[in-house]
């Protein structure tokens, strides 16, 4: 049995938490002692959308088991105890290998299996035009293909939770039906389509939208357009990125106030998440500038974004700095409600019963220091640098 205390991150009391087995079994609110450490606890992180890290990618071929444990393991030091690796737009030969990767990762190693909460599938049956396809490849793009789905589902050991496609095609409801009848959920992004479509797809069963506002034309008709529809939906839940580059603070303030409860934070980091500004090249071809403000764009043209490279930690400092919702609320998009989403165990948060997957942090007004990351009840991270002092 292992006891973990803290102020809690939504009431502000000092509470402890009893773990066994990766569970909490006992919880209680305390009275802090002058030698107890004033450190914040709150449920761990849970990404639904990570490509990859520290030039580490789930999408640069060939990729070993190594990379997804590699990944996994930096991920600790973000806060982020679950998450779905996302494979984008690519050759049906490479999806292939990198599902077959993901999932003898999640076998071989009990602890990847626990972190990986499942696999995003973002593409290839998304929109072919410029603008909605954002950087998937043009060659790579396709009609929803139920075989090819079943095949890669087959492969990865049925962990394709989440797939990303756009409903412009027109053999997409049919297909969204059949995913919604396997429990995997269907996300509209990378999309041009029809306020019709979309519409049409929601009640087909689809689920979610991707990073809503990223993935978009430059210009769009004031109304209607797919992103006003997608927002209209009251049965989709919508991700967004809240690093201050890739969503104005109007939109995100507009996306929280319009879908409450159902409005999630994802982090799209790519393989330049958590490396030193500078100029980079990239696998693809050309070069892209990651600044020291935090944002990666192109070197031709710096108001292109080529990614997104802040965690879900930058997310909810950003919105809490920016007054656009308490720390709780920040805290809670990021971690309980996509455990709730996709019916996680984690969704209970810090409940006794709920698996025990938490964080212990310091904070200032601004910024947050990860100090502990707990997962299954075992301690996976601690910042050995805030000891010394450096």
């Amino acid at each position: 049995m292992e006891e973990f205390a803290g102020i809690h991150y939504q009431t502000g009391e000092w509470i402890s938490l009893k773990t066994e087995d990766g569970y909490i079994i006992e919880k209680q609110n305390k009275v802090m002692k002058e030698t107890d450490e004033a450190l914040y606890i709150a449920p761990g992180l849970i990404d639904l959308q990570i490509n990859g890290f520290s030039g580490l990618d789930f999408n640069t071929l060939p990729i070993d088991e190594d990379v997804v444990t590699n990944i996994t393991k930096m991920l600790w030091k973000e806060g982020v105890t679950t998450y779905l690796p996302t494979i984008i737009t690519n050759s049906d030969e490479a999806i292939s290998s990198v599902l077959e990767s993901i999932a003898n990762a999640c076998e071989k190693d009990e602890k990847m299996d626990r972190c990986i909460a499942g696999i995003h599938l973002e593409g290839p049956f998304i929109s072919p035009e410029d603008g909605p396809r954002g950087a998937h490849a043009t060659e790579y793009v396709k009609r929803p293909d139920w075989a090819l789905f079943q095949k890669w589902q087959e492969i990865s050991k049925n962990r394709i939770k989440i797939i990303t496609l756009s409903p412009e095609w027109e053999n997409s409801l049919e297909f969204i039906r059949k995913c919604k009848e396997k429990n995997v959920v269907v996300s509209i992004g990378h999309t041009a389509a029809t306020s019709e479509q979309i519409h049409e797809a929601v009640a087909a069963g689809a689920k979610m939208s991707t990073h809503i506002g990223n993935g978009a034309h430059l210009m769009l008709p004031r109304h209607p357009n797919y992103i006003w529809e997608q927002l209209a939906e009251d049965d989709l839940w919508t991700c967004m990125i809240a690093d201050g580059f890739h969503l104005p603070d109007s939109v995100l303030k507009v996306i929280m106030r319009v879908k409450r409860e159902q409005a999630m934070l994802v982090s799209d980091a790519v393989y330049f998440s958590g490396m030193e500004p500078g100029v980079y090249s990239t696998h693809i071809g050309g070069k892209v500038v990651l600044t020291t403000e935090g944002k990666l764009h192109l070197a031709e043209n710096p108001q292109l974004l080529a990614g997104s490279v802040q965690m879900l930690k930058w997310g909810i400092e950003h919105l809490v700095k920016k007054q656009l919702c308490s720390l709780p609320q920040a805290w809670e998009m990021a971690s309980t409600r996509p455990g709730q989403f996709l019916n996680l165990p984690q969704k209970d948060g810090l409940a006794v019963g709920a698996p025990a997957d938490f964080i212990l942090f310091t904070k200032t007004s601004s910024r947050i220091e990860i100090e502990r990351t707990i997962k299954h009840g075992e301690v996976v991270y601690e910042n050995h640098s805030s000891e010394s002092g450096n």
